[in-house]
């Protein structure tokens, strides 16, 4: 299956030689975000535009701007190093009951607990998480490489070479965050708990 960044790639022989208005590039911006269905970088965006990253950059904070400014049920969101069109979350209440949908891709309390610790403390291995758990974590391993919100990286320099979790695009993707700065402070969460 193609990425979103492919997909534009290949189609930029299409539109080679037509020619654009200069103010119709943020209306093609929308349109590529729209079709795409996943985050797309700066740079395939430029690819697909001609036009340079810095503009794209300030398009893009136009666009989000705009569409929170008429208050949207459409959010532009800077997701895992791109940009993607999504419904506002407040909203999705409306959209299940439209598709009658039930929640069921939710993380199971393991596989959250293991997931917190690989994304505070990637890289790790499943012994190091099986020690911060205090049981074991084979079972929430596997479902988050299956759900593909972790990956392994690598291999760890010691006795036997365990292999070395951290998490994706995916799980930033899944959160709805630009990047790993954005989860909160673990000095946040016991702040919460003793108010």
């Amino acid at each position: 299956m193609e990425n979103a960044d492919s997909i534009v790639a290949s189609s930029q022989d299409d539109v080679q030689n037509v020619p654009v208005a200069p103010n119709r590039h943020k209306a093609i911006i929308e349109a590529l975000l729209f079709a795409s269905g996943e985050p797309l970088t700066v740079a395939a965006i430029s690819k697909a535009t001609s036009v340079n990253e810095q503009d794209i950059r300030e398009m893009m904070r136009e666009l989000i701007a705009e569409y929170r400014g008429r208050d949207s049920g459409i959010v532009i969101a800077e997701i895992a190093d791109g940009y993607e069109m999504l419904t506002d979350p407040e909203l999705a209440a409306w959209i299940r009951r439209l598709k009658n949908i039930h929640v069921s891709n939710k993380l199971s309390q393991p596989a959250l607990e293991t997931l917190s610790i690989i994304a505070y403390k990637q890289p790790i291995t499943k012994v190091e998480i099986d020690q911060l758990r205090g049981v074991n974590s084979d079972a929430a391993v596997k479902s988050l490489l299956d759900k593909r919100l972790t990956k392994i990286v690598g291999k760890k320099e010691s006795p036997g070479r365990p292999f070395l979790y951290a998490t994706t695009n995916e799980f930033l993707h899944y959160f709805g965050l630009k990047n790993l700065t954005e989860l909160p402070a673990i000095h946040d969460f016991f702040n919460t708990e003793a108010a």
